[in-house]
């Protein structure tokens, strides 16, 4: 009998991750489910990165519809969407920035050099808000809507394919009164 136990441990073991790797294949990792989608955000208090003595709450985040937007020193993908928030913020959207599990002064030296498309940056050291929002790393994009409420959740990096193709759309819903 433990003979016969020897030689199918490591066939069930093989068969389990077969089936766990064919349920994964073909699954975008962009298309992350969205545990605060239709929720309001997370009550949170941050420090400004650029000026820690002002704080933020949630309601900085009432009363116009605006994305939210994390990001790190740290994360290649935000460099490369860097411009195309720059972009977007010359075009009048309102960005709110999320300094995720940064330093502080290299996230202010990045927008010295990079240029500062947010019109405030919220600083989360130890990603406490990101933890909430469910973010599971750098660059992820939230629509919120002017209740303070999770419309659409983008993970990776922002450029203009998918702004056209899944970002805007929700945004021209939320502004078209489907808040």
């Amino acid at each position: 009998m433990s003979s016969r136990l020897v030689y199918l441990t490591p066939l069930i073991v093989a068969v389990g991750l077969g089936f766990i790797l064919y349920t994964a294949i073909g699954k975008d990792p962009s298309k992350l489910e969205t545990a605060r989608l239709n929720d309001p955000l997370p009550a949170f208090e941050l420090e400004s990165l650029l000026n820690p003595e002002t704080r933020f709450t949630q309601t900085a985040l009432v009363g116009e519809m605006r994305l939210l937007n994390v990001w790190a020193t740290w994360c290649p993908a935000c460099r490369a969407e860097h411009p195309f928030l720059n972009q977007l913020a010359e075009q009048g959207y309102k960005i709110v920035g999320l300094n995720y599990k940064d330093e502080r002064q290299a996230a202010k030296q990045w927008l010295t050099t990079l240029g500062n498309p947010y019109e405030f940056n919220l600083y989360d050291p130890q990603g406490t808000l990101g933890f909430d929002l469910g973010v599971y790393g750098a660059p992820e994009t939230y629509i919120i809507d002017a209740k303070g409420f999770v419309r659409h959740r983008h993970v990776g990096e922002l450029n203009t394919r998918v702004w056209n193709e899944s970002v805007l759309p929700v945004i021209q819903q939320v502004q078209g009164g489907l808040e």
